[in-house]
Parts: C-alpha cells; structure tokens; sequence
C-alpha cells in the first residue's frame, strides 16, 4: 500500500521527527554559514602601530580566490606632452596642462596614474583597493635623476592605500608633493604586503612607475 507524503506527515510521531530532522540540519549548517562570513586571508600587521604602510605578510587561505593583475603603467593622459616622454602620463586633469604644482614630483604624478588605472582594472573583475593583499612595484629613474624616487613613490601609494588609523579608524590627512597634508584620493585601511625596487628600464617609453597586484575576491 503507497501512503502519500501528506499522510505521513498528518501523523504526530513522524512530523515530531521531521521537525528534529531540520533543527539538527540547521545545527550542523550553521557553522559553515558563519565561515562564509569570515575573510580568506588574514594581513599581518604590527598590532601596536596605527599606521603601518604595509603588511609583513599575508596568509591566504585554501578557500581563497585570487586574482593577479599583469604589470600595469600610468595612461597617457597629458596631450600637451611629447608622447612617449615622462610628462605625457601626467594626468592633465588633476594637474591641468601637465603642470605639476605643489612640489609634486614626477614619479608621485605617474604614481597616482598607475594606481588610478590598477583601482578599474580590480573594478573590471568585481574588486576594489581594498582587497588587494600583495602589491609589486618597479621604478625608473626619472630623467637626471640618480636614482629612483621612493618618496615620491610614497605619497602617491599613501593617497590610496593605507591612510587611515588601524587602532580608530579614522581617515589620516597625507601629503601629496610639499603640500599640506589632506585627505586621500581615495580612503583605504588596506596594507598590502609589499616591494619596490629600481630598475634599469621599463617597457613602455616613458614610464617610471609598473605595478602589479593579487587581490582576493570577496565572499
């Protein structure tokens, strides 16, 4: 004799045992939502500093989805500038006719430039500054110059990366060139482990600055 689904459930004992069926799912299911929430790297930071530049480390965990950007320049942006020169990836929009002003070197303007492009190439796949976990920077000399511009490197990663208080959270004021510290371009707690190193050439005429960097996709 077939019984139907509905009959059986009619039947106090069997709807009891249904019913503590679906608690003990829910029980053994829980602590795999929470999991879900939890991040898939972990970013090594010194606990006692408020604002570390970047991390000693990243562990990244099995679960972890990571994507790595190929080695991205500064656009060229300045149409005033003989192309191929240093002065054509100066965004002409935040330094109109490619003019720098306020101390900013060369190296900082490419610098912002590059990290612009990086932030909509991560925004392409889904990603954000804020999940970049490792970054790769390589750095030329700019013309004269006897070697490469690290200070100048510095303050345009500070103004997208790694600019607010780790232990308050609030957005720290940085420089950009011999201004007056302000608020960043863009706010960002992220402290990606990190290298910069100087390099004899870069590919493409002109550049100074070439980053690259994995991010880890969010839950």
């Amino acid at each position: 004799m077939i019984t139907s689904t509905a009959a059986v459930l009619r039947r106090p004992q069997n709807l009891l045992v249904l019913v503590l069926v679906m608690i003990i799912i829910a029980l053994l299911a829980g602590p795999v939502a929470t999991a879900k929430k939890k991040s898939d790297y972990v970013r090594h930071v010194d606990a006692a500093a408020a604002n570390p530049m970047i991390a000693s480390g990243v562990t990244l965990l099995p679960q972890a989805k990571i994507y790595k950007s190929s080695g991205l320049g500064p656009a060229s942006l300045n149409p005033s500038a003989t192309r191929g020169t240093p002065e054509s990836y100066v965004d002409a929009d935040q330094f109109p006719g490619g003019t720098l002003t306020g101390g900013v070197t060369i190296t900082e303007a490419q610098g912002m430039n590059v990290l612009r492009q990086i932030q909509a190439n991560l925004g392409e796949r889904g990603l954000s500054l804020s999940d970049v976990t490792t970054m790769r920077v390589f750095l030329d000399n700019a013309p004269g110059a006897g070697q490469a511009d690290y200070a100048g490197w510095n303050r345009a990663y500070r103004q997208f990366f790694a600019n607010t208080d780790l232990q308050t959270g609030k957005v720290l004021l940085v420089p950009m060139g011999t201004g007056q510290p302000a608020k960043p371009l863009v706010k960002n707690a992220a402290r990606p482990s990190r290298f910069a190193l100087e390099v004899a050439s870069l590919p493409v005429a002109g550049w100074l600055v070439e980053v690259e960097v994995d991010a880890v996709y969010p839950r």
